[in-house]
């Protein structure tokens, strides 16, 4: 009979790898040596003694042939099964009894896990509140060069009959200056001055804003935004889970994760307000200083977070 073969033991896994992998090593082992306890048995329903020992005497080398059966296939279908059972518990027991829940945090991340990647979330989201700031002004700039057109247009349909003039004052020297002075005339131009006045620094707030762009700027800016956010916004509870191993929800995570939906939400009313759709840019608006209010949240909610990230974690 020829003796099984034992199987040499695996590689000690390197320092750097987590004990996870080591345990899928020795799973795979287990079962692997529970399949193949058997290969090398003499098959029983095949040989009889008396044929094994004829077989001995006459011709070693048959024995062996006949003897190597790895794939099991002259054994019996209830040894089979047998063994198949025995390698699963195996398997199963040696699952069950693995700390995966310990090894949560995984391998070594290096600098992402040390205090230098720790801070990339914090620095990265003062940063976006202040571009948050900055991007909401610019809308409403961009917002009130749009409107003033309208209160233009509107303050010119409450001006007097000009009679060709170009200006009030220039109609008021003409009104004035005639052989016969119609004073209800005058006195509704000399009423209109103000009214002119007003129209003259609208058109020159018009023009300056104009020359700034705030609707480009504001577009950009919130695009980049839109990016930044959400790429820091998933790298912050990533950077939490490499050094932790879990998760803590709390306020800080609600207000981030009801950020980014409130920024997808403004993002995706873009497309109607270029359109003139008055609601679409209400709740554009609505969704952005709602948005604003949720980042003053994490802020103050994250700065506790910030000084254990300084207590905990070492350079670099």
């Amino acid at each position: 009979r020829v003796k099984a073969v034992a199987l040499p033991n695996p590689p000690t896994p390197n320092a750097h790898l987590d004990e996870n992998s080591s345990n899928m090593k020795n799973v795979l082992l287990v079962s692997l040596l529970a399949n193949s306890a058997t290969a090398f048995t003499l098959p029983t329903s095949a040989v009889s003694p008396n044929s094994r020992l004829s077989a001995v005497e006459n011709n070693h080398e048959s024995e062996t042939i006949a003897s190597f059966d790895p794939l099991n296939l002259s054994e019996d279908e209830s040894s089979t099964i047998n063994n198949r059972a025995a390698a699963i518990a195996a398997t199963t027991a040696l699952f069950v009894s693995t700390p995966l829940a310990a090894n949560a945090a995984g391998p070594d991340w290096g600098l992402f896990e040390g205090r230098t990647g720790s801070l990339l979330h914090p620095a990265a989201m003062f940063g976006m509140a202040a571009m948050s700031a900055s991007t909401a002004l610019l809308g409403f700039q961009w917002r009130r060069q749009r409107t003033l057109g309208d209160e233009i247009s509107a303050l010119k349909k409450t001006l007097p009959d000009l009679n060709g003039a170009s200006s009030v004052s220039e109609a008021l020297a003409a009104a004035q200056s005639a052989d016969t002075v119609d004073s209800a005339l005058v006195s509704k131009l000399k009423g209109a001055l103000g009214i002119e006045s007003e129209i003259n620094s609208l058109t020159q707030e018009r023009k300056d804003l104009a020359s700034q762009g705030p609707r480009d700027k504001h577009f950009n800016q919130g695009s980049l935004l839109l990016f930044i956010g959400i790429a820091f916004a998933i790298e912050g509870p990533l950077n939490t889970y490499a050094r932790a191993g879990k998760l803590f929800p709390g306020p800080h995570l609600y207000a981030g994760a009801g950020l980014v939906v409130l920024w997808a939400l403004a993002a995706s009313m873009v497309p109607a307000m270029q359109k003139g759709n008055d609601t679409a840019r209400t709740v554009h608006i609505g969704a952005n200083v709602a948005g604003l209010g949720l980042f003053a949240w994490q802020v103050t909610s994250g700065i506790p977070i910030l000084l254990k990230v300084l207590e905990f974690t070492k350079w670099p």
